[in-house]
């Protein structure tokens, strides 16, 4: 690991005056600092975003749920106001990594890295959150654009992220059991306008499902996508599994989903 200068702002223009001047921002740092150890990345300033208060806290705006960009897995997880509004929400936050991972992790963080595996681009896409920035508001459908690739522009950082609350959502995940990344996630939301169906892990990234959607639109049942056929095409093939075992996958992990919504 590389030496390297830290500092911890107090406000977002502080952090974006750091970031212009050459900073790289630090939020959870579960990613981040793993490159730097191994010494694949050397800022020669982490911007420390944590202490920031503007991008903390959880709170119910009319029938949107608010969450902080620095606010952690933990809290998340075992948050009153989420576990009321949408429980599938508070269940993948308490399921990411280990212990020591979700005290660390960050939403914000989750989301700007953009991990192909990660659990909470599902939660965004299938729930449709917008994400706020300290520039503008990017839709979930137009944030991701493929593996660790986001709308973000440079020195852009993410204050919250809004969540509408669903009539009914449930988050199911086969695990790969080393890391607890999803080899398969699947987030199911259905809302007044339709449902949808966000998968992790099967991918590049994050990616919405349209002959499930189609299915679970008619019929919103287990039963409605048992017999659904998902594409291998693009998807990943690894020693974990085989594309075509990860389009199996989305059809099982799915009817879990459902049977749990």
């Amino acid at each position: 690991m590389y030496a390297c200068e830290y500092e911890r702002p107090s406000t977002v223009d502080q952090a974006v005056a750091l970031l212009e001047a050459g900073g790289q921002a630090l939020s959870g740092g579960q990613t981040l600092i793993a490159t730097m150890k191994q010494r694949l990345a050397a800022p020669g300033t982490l911007v420390d975003l944590g202490g920031i208060t503007d991008l903390q806290g959880i709170r119910m705006e009319g029938d949107n749920l608010v969450i902080g960009g620095v606010v952690c897995h933990t809290d998340v997880a075992e948050s009153e106001i989420v576990q009321k509004a949408i429980p599938a929400l508070a269940c993948l936050a308490g399921g990411i990594g280990d212990r020591q991972v979700r005290a660390r992790g960050t939403i914000g963080g989750s989301l700007a890295n953009n991990d192909p595996a990660a659990c909470y681009p599902s939660a965004v896409l299938a729930l449709g959150a917008t994400i706020f920035t300290n520039r503008r508001r990017i839709a979930a459908d137009d944030f991701f654009l493929g593996m660790y690739a986001t709308a973000l522009e440079p020195n852009e950082i993410i204050t919250a992220v809004s969540f509408p609350k669903p009539e009914r959502a449930a988050y199911e995940k086969f695990k790969q059991q080393a890391s607890r990344f999803a080899l398969v996630g699947v987030f199911v939301a259905k809302h007044a306008d339709g449902v949808r169906v966000a998968v992790t892990g099967a991918g590049s990234g994050v990616f919405r499902c349209a002959p499930l959607e189609a299915a679970l639109n008619t019929d919103f049942s287990a039963q409605a996508v048992a017999g659904v056929a998902v594409p291998a095409d693009g998807l990943n093939s690894d020693i974990h599994g085989s594309a075509a075992y990860r389009a199996h996958l989305v059809g099982v992990v799915t009817q879990r989903a459902v049977a749990s919504a």
